[in-house]
């Protein structure tokens, strides 16, 4: 009967569906060492935000919530590259600014996301995100 159990679980874990991801590469103009980029969350959905810099460069980012129907509990986490989802700053614990000196060459991957009430009943949070690089 345990065995059964497990089984089911295990099924149902594995059957669950994926959350939407979305994923846009940053480019800066010509000129310029940084953006703004805008968007929306809806429940466990993440979007990720890949930039490519040099190890010692400085990111800066910043986010801030435009819309919500809900609470707009919005972070982000910035993501070293090769990473498997550990993070070098989490903004649910840092804050919603960040101003890091990044350790080694690649692409990093800022990662914003919903937690708490707005995340568990599908709640839409819209945002922006100032990002540079010097």
């Amino acid at each position: 009967m345990l065995k059964q159990a497990l089984a089911a679980l295990f099924i149902a874990v594995v059957a669950l569906p994926a959350s939407a991801q979305r994923t846009a590469e940053v480019k800066f103009q010509p000129g310029n060492f940084g953006t703004m980029v805008n968007g929306t969350i809806t429940g466990d959905e993440y979007f990720d935000y890949v930039l490519g810099a040099k190890g010692g460069q400085e990111l800066f980012a910043e986010l801030q919530v435009s819309d919500t129907n809900g609470s707009g509990v919005v972070y982000f986490n910035i993501l070293p590259p090769g990473s498997d989802g550990v993070a070098i700053y989490n903004g649910s614990i840092d804050g919603n600014t960040a101003r890091i000196t990044l350790p080694e060459d690649g692409d990093y991957t800022i990662r914003v996301y919903l937690m708490g009430n707005d995340r568990d009943t599908g709640k839409t949070v819209g945002y922006n995100l100032d990002l540079s690089i010097q």
